[in-house]
């Protein structure tokens, strides 16, 4: 039924729901599926690849979730989204051109920045704050750069969504993660694109994985909306310092 064994499957759905479920409010999910896939068996290529197919899953759920509550509209982000679907699949065509090592260096210390930004900075809620960066010219530099490197390498990219809708395009917490999805649901999509042609995916399993995500992202975006800012914002600096600590590990040790 599955490419691999049914006790290595079933570890990978709980991963999977635990992905769907942090992703949802703070971004960060792949730090849990990757490693897990990884652990599991999988090339990097594999890894990357049935991360992609599930991942895709829980952030459309996240993003419909948003939706009917009314956080989000998503037919105005319909050309956002289309430029991330673009830049995410440029992202996954040039993922062999980049040296990851370098990435692995550098995004750390970003991941740290984005940590002690949510963490210290005064102020931070639910409330909108003034713009800074008009839509057009967001969609056109921070969105292409995020879901470029969603692509071709991918943790962080909600935190890093999310600090580009609040310090940029001046959102709440709750505004900016709920606007997040729907573009991570998009690179997401087309870095897919490219990494289904690549052969790698394990189909029964990303499938299985994929229900569990939904799951996660259903209760976690519930449990988003009710709280707010008091939820997003110390898991978002959690999630950004574990990310930095993981990248750090495969760095270094």
């Amino acid at each position: 039924m599955f490419e691999i064994a049914t006790h290595l499957a079933l570890l990978l759905i709980l991963a999977a729901f635990c992905a769907g479920f942090v992703d949802s409010i703070a971004g960060g999910g792949g730090l849990i599926s990757v490693p897990a896939l990884l652990l599991a068996g999988a090339s990097p290529v594999e890894a990357l690849a049935t991360n992609k197919l599930q991942g895709t899953f829980g952030a459309a759920t996240a993003t419909v979730a948003y939706a009917r509550a009314g956080h989000v509209r998503p037919q105005g982000q319909l050309w956002m989204a289309a430029v991330s679907a673009l830049a995410g699949a440029a992202g996954a065509l040039m993922a062999h051109m980049i040296p990851t090592e370098v990435l692995r260096l550098v995004m750390p210390v970003v991941l740290i920045g984005v940590a002690a930004f949510f963490a210290l900075k005064p102020g931070l809620s639910d409330d909108a704050r003034a713009e800074r960066m008009k839509p057009a010219v967001f969609a056109v530099t921070a969105v292409p750069l995020i879901a470029a490197y969603d692509g071709f390498f991918g943790p962080g990219t909600g935190s890093f969504f999310m600090m580009g809708f609040v310090l940029l395009a001046g959102f709440g917490v709750l505004k900016a993660t709920a606007h997040t999805k729907m573009l991570n649901f998009a690179s997401n999509l087309g870095s897919l694109a490219v990494f289904v042609f690549s052969g790698a995916t394990w189909w029964a399993v990303g499938l299985a994985m994929a229900a569990a995500q939904v799951a996660g992202a259903t209760l976690g975006a519930r449990l988003a909306m009710r709280v707010g800012a008091r939820l997003i914002r110390p898991l978002l600096v959690a999630t950004s310092t574990g990310m930095a600590l993981r990248l750090l590990w495969q760095a270094f040790g």
